[in-house]
C-alpha cells in the first residue's frame, strides 16, 4: 500500500468513528429495534453533532421521513447549512439528495452505497463532497434487512417487488 493510500484509509477510519457517524449508526439501529427501516443520519458542525434522525416510515407511516429528512427536520430552521456535514448510514435517495442540494450542504459522509447506490453522482455533479466509508456494520445491517423485509424495503424506495 502506498503512503497516500494509507493516509486516505486512516482518514476514512477516523470518519467511521466520528461522533456524527456514530450518532447516525445508532439512530439506524434504534429504527431497526422499533421494527423500522435501519437507516440513520446526523448533521454536524465539525465534531459537534447538531441533530440526528432515523427513517420513520414504519413508526409514523410517513413515506417522506427518511433518516436524512428527519435529521434536517429535527435541526429545524437555520440561516445556513453551508458549514456542516451530513453523515448517513446509506447512500441518499433522489428525494434526500434533493434536500441536500437545496440546503447547500457541502459534504456528505456515507456509511455504505453497496446495498443501495443512491444518487451520489447527482450530489457530486452539484458540487457536494461525497465520502463513502464502506462501513461493514452498515452493509451487514442493510443486507440482512433487505433480505428479511424485501417488501418493506421496496416500499421505502418506491419500487415494485416481484411476489
Amino acid at each position: 500500500m502506498t503512503e497516500p493510500d494509507l493516509e486516505e484509509r486512516n482518514a476514512e477510519s477516523l470518519l467511521t468513528f466520528h461522533p456524527a457517524f456514530e450518532a447516525a449508526f445508532q439512530a439506524a439501529r434504534k429504527s431497526l429495534r422499533e421494527g423500522g427501516i435501519p437507516t440513520g443520519a446526523a448533521l454536524a458542525r465539525g465534531d459537534v453533532v447538531i441533530a440526528s434522525g432515523h427513517n420513520e416510515l414504519v413508526q409514523h407511516g410517513d413515506p417522506i421521513a427518511h433518516g436524512d429528512m428527519v435529521a434536517l427536520r429535527t435541526f429545524g430552521r437555520q440561516r445556513t447549512h453551508r458549514d456542516m456535514a451530513l453523515y448517513t448510514t446509506l447512500a441518499p435517495c433522489a428525494m434526500c439528495s434533493g434536500a441536500i442540494i437545496q440546503f447547500k450542504i457541502p459534504k456528505i459522509v456515507v456509511g455504505e452505497a453497496e446495498t443501495f447506490p443512491g444518487e451520489l453522482d447527482l450530489l457530486r455533479s452539484r458540487g457536494v463532497e461525497v465520502v463513502v466509508l464502506d462501513d461493514p456494520r452498515c452493509i451487514q445491517m442493510m443486507r440482512a434487512f433487505q433480505r428479511e423485509h424485501a417488501g418493506l424495503w421496496a416500499e421505502n424506495i418506491a419500487e415494485d417487488i416481484d411476489e
